[in-house]
């Protein structure tokens, strides 16, 4: 958590979690958080043509096993990329004191709710066969 920290976070504010229907199923208030293409941006894939990256894909895993998947190109190359956050504050309280610790969520999903991931255990990154 401590490395998290280190980089620029961006006030995000209020979002309505809605479920597959759209209903709302409650708000995430005074929100704040880094972006994670920020915190992958180091990752390398070992690939000789920058064409490749459009096979990788990426798995976010909370620890209740529920997964989301990203595409490299929906985060490295896309408007998502933009508004995929790791929050690092809710409610006025911070990461260390979230109780829905670490939560991943991308604001400008029309049902927010698909893919909000809470108590991320784990990314993975693979390439598609």
């Amino acid at each position: 958590m401590a490395d998290i920290e280190k980089y620029p976070t961006k006030t995000i504010g209020d979002v309505v979690i809605t479920n597959h229907l759209g209903e709302p199923r409650g708000t995430a208030e005074q929100l704040t958080g880094v972006l994670v293409k920020d915190l992958l941006k180091d990752l390398e894939l070992k690939e000789e043509s920058p064409k490749r990256f459009s096979e990788f894909y990426l798995t976010f895993v909370a620890v209740d096993n529920y997964k989301v998947v990203y595409s490299w190109n929906e985060i490295f190359n896309s408007s998502t990329g933009d508004n995929l956050f790791l929050i690092t504050s809710r409610d006025g309280k911070k990461l260390k004191d979230m109780d829905e610790r670490i939560l991943i969520l991308t604001p400008t999903d029309f049902k927010t709710g698909r893919r909000h991931i809470k108590g991320l255990s784990k990314i993975l990154v693979e390439r598609v066969d």
